[in-house]
């Protein structure tokens, strides 16, 4: 049987996709607040760890209190894998805007709903035991929440610009997480300790119910993602065609297929989270129950450390567009691994100053990850299963670092070391290291499946001037070795003439 060959149309100036500047605008706000919310209550959660303890597990020792409250937050993520599961199927079946406008309100609800549960003086275990039903659907919204909305900015985003937009959906987590520390802060300060133990500590979990409102719409409104609607479009011309519709992927295809992405996600995203959990939702916890350091002045250190964070965390995402992901990956993966122990050393010795150094450090290089992983995961997978294989594989990686809050904290109450979290984070940094030198550079590239995409019709021509000559780049190359292959047949005949 002969094989007809296809034949491949050379790429042309509308073959590039221009990203409409406007709806990039409102993809990546929609995006970060969606990300912002979640990590309100992460904030919210860490930093009223305390007042939980004692409402929902009354009666025990303070620092088994404390474990209880940070496991009730790590439970939870038992489930986020099968939210991943669900909501990723979802997502590449019916469009990535579908399943962030259902995530956003099962967050909302699950959030405000913390805010009623009574305490276990009122209901006695069913306190606990509401708490953690509410947590298990947070976690499970959760499952298809980032990584939804790093593919919905990714798929919008221009290739020479991904970095930088990128960036911006963790910047909502962080700004997200102050403003959940800022609220617990202010609210404290305002009822006193007694009424925010009491109930004070239930207004930051009723916020979520506005900004879920406003997520929710903001969310609504927007389109489908330029990337996705080709796919969508492509089916559709093969099926007018009478070409069988592509297969469904299934789990076990994506986990066969594509087995070297997924572990590479899976490094990154234990490497960034780990780092991320132990500054942001343990360290107030460390600060105050571990250090025996003032609560107030805990909290104030870490929303300015921050604070700091969301200048840096942009610029982080614009240099990578310009030098790559994978040098912040091992620059913060060598970085935490030699600075671990000296910034836990500041962090102990009890001047304000010292710790404040130690744990700024630590947030720069938090900034190295969590600066280029929203722009590097999604380019990792074909538009296809993108959504599937990305959820899989960071909810799998989200479920070993939402460890890390209760194991850091058991660690220093079962050892009495307080240098635990410095080891913890040192073999971390060991799997961004392998991961940061395993990993693909994905910078000024188009997403696997998709077409180039650029911000305005000059910088599409720049792309595919590129495009043309890294092809005749390549035609060059080609005839080189066919010269130097003819060279060397003609060398090998001279040497040997009885040869045919």
């Amino acid at each position: 049987m002969r094989l007809r060959k296809k034949r491949v149309k050379p790429m042309q100036i509308n073959d590039i996709t221009i990203i409409d500047d406007s709806k990039l605008k409102k993809a990546i706000t929609a995006a970060a607040l969606g990300n912002a919310m979640e990590w309100f209550d992460f904030g919210v959660y860490g930093f009223v760890a305390f007042a939980l303890g004692q409402v929902f597990f009354p009666g025990a020792d303070p620092g088994i209190q404390m474990i209880a409250a940070l496991a009730t937050f790590s439970v939870p993520f038992l489930v986020r894998p099968l939210g991943g599961l669900f909501f990723g199927a979802l997502g590449d079946k019916f469009g990535r805007q579908k399943v962030l406008s259902v995530t956003i309100i099962i967050m909302s609800v699950s959030t405000f709903c913390i805010g009623l549960i009574p305490g276990y003086a009122t209901i006695g275990i069913w306190a606990p035991i509401l708490l953690l039903l509410a947590k298990l659907a947070q976690g499970f919204s959760v499952g298809g929440e980032y990584t939804g909305a790093a593919i919905f900015v990714a798929e919008y985003s221009p290739d020479r610009k991904r970095g930088f937009l990128g960036s911006w959906l963790d910047f909502g987590s962080i700004a997200g997480f102050i403003l959940g520390a800022g609220v617990v802060v202010l609210i404290s300060s305002i009822v006193g300790e007694t009424n925010f133990l009491e109930w004070g500590w239930r207004i930051p979990f009723f916020i979520a119910a506005p900004l879920g409102l406003i997520g929710i719409y903001l969310r609504h409104a927007l389109e489908e993602t330029p990337t996705f609607q080709q796919h969508v479009d492509k089916i559709d011309s093969d099926s007018r065609k009478d070409i069988a519709e592509p297969p469904k992927v299934s789990f076990r295809e994506i986990l066969t297929k594509q087995w070297k992405p997924l572990i590479v996600c899976v490094g990154m995203v234990i490497a960034t989270n780990v780092t991320y959990y132990m500054l942001l939702t343990y360290m107030p916890s460390y600060l105050s129950h571990s250090l025996h350091y003032s609560e107030d002045h805990g909290v104030l250190i870490i929303i300015a450390i921050m604070v700091g964070m969301l200048f840096v965390q942009p610029f982080m995402g614009l240099l990578s567009d310009r030098f790559g992901r994978k040098p912040f990956v091992l620059i913060g993966s060598v970085g935490l691994f030699i600075l671990a122990i000296p910034c836990f050393i500041l962090i102990n010795s009890g001047v304000v100053g010292l710790i404040f150094a130690g744990l700024l450090i630590l947030a720069v290089l938090l900034n190295c990850f969590i600066g280029v992983m929203a722009s590097t995961l999604p380019a990792m997978f074909p538009t296809h299963i993108r959504y599937s294989a990305l959820a899989i594989a960071f909810n799998i990686s989200v479920l070993i670092a939402g460890l890390t809050p209760t194991i850091a904290a058991w660690l220093v109450e079962a050892t009495g070391n307080l240098y635990m979290p410095a080891y913890y984070l040192m073999v971390v940094a060991i799997i961004g290291l392998v991961t940061g030198i395993f990993m693909k550079e994905t910078a000024n590239r188009p997403l696997k499946g998709a077409t180039p995409a650029a911000s305005d019709r000059a910088e599409a021509k720049e792309i595919l001037q590129e495009h043309h000559d890294n092809i005749e780049q390549k035609i060059e190359d080609i005839d080189a070795q066919i010269v130097e292959l003819e060279a060397k047949r003609k060398n090998l005949i001279a040497q040997h003439p009885d040869i045919d």
